[in-house]
């Protein structure tokens, strides 16, 4: 392996570990689903929310073929990125471009295995006796976001690549 690859490759690996091992737990051994909300801190509840829509629950569609399409999208997306990463020789970009791999992996994993994206984290606060939420997430939507505000921030405050000569 590269070693210009390997921190990209661990990434997404932690990534992936930590975002199914969060949800495995969450589904079957603290059981979320018998449980209902549970609240963790005054803006913070654990929910179960089953996503078959995209990114913030947009694209609502539980059927077979919207189901195989936001699949094979997906894949689409992943084997892009990976090619990204391998050619990457910044470190940061690198790491970012493996979070969101190990995040889009992690939840395509959902959609294989439940035909939903498994959601529990949510934030939410009371101003004025109205309460308002976040969107429901997980440990994968946190691993892409973070990856493409690290690939945002590389982009336009990194440092700039070497000049040829």
């Amino acid at each position: 392996m590269s070693p210009h690859l390997r921190p990209g490759i661990i990434a997404a690996v932690a990534a992936l570990v930590l975002d199914q091992a969060s949800k495995l737990w969450l589904l079957f051994v603290f059981d979320i689903g018998r449980r209902g909300a549970v609240k963790v801190t005054p803006f913070f509840d654990l929910v179960l929310a089953w996503n078959v829509g995209i990114s913030f629950g947009w694209f609502q569609n539980d059927g077979f073929l919207a189901q195989a399409i936001l699949t094979a999208i997906k894949a689409v997306a992943v084997v892009v990125l990976a090619v990204w990463m391998a050619h990457s020789r910044n470190w940061l970009a690198t790491v970012a471009l493996g979070l969101i791999i190990g995040g889009a992996v992690g939840n395509a994993i959902d959609r294989v295995a439940y035909g939903a994206v498994v959601d529990f984290a949510l934030f939410h606060v009371e101003i004025g006796g109205n309460t308002f939420n976040w969107y429901v997430f997980n440990v994968a939507d946190v691993a892409i976001v973070a990856g493409v505000a690290a690939l945002l921030y590389d982009s336009f405050l990194g440092v700039p690549a070497a000049k040829a000569p």
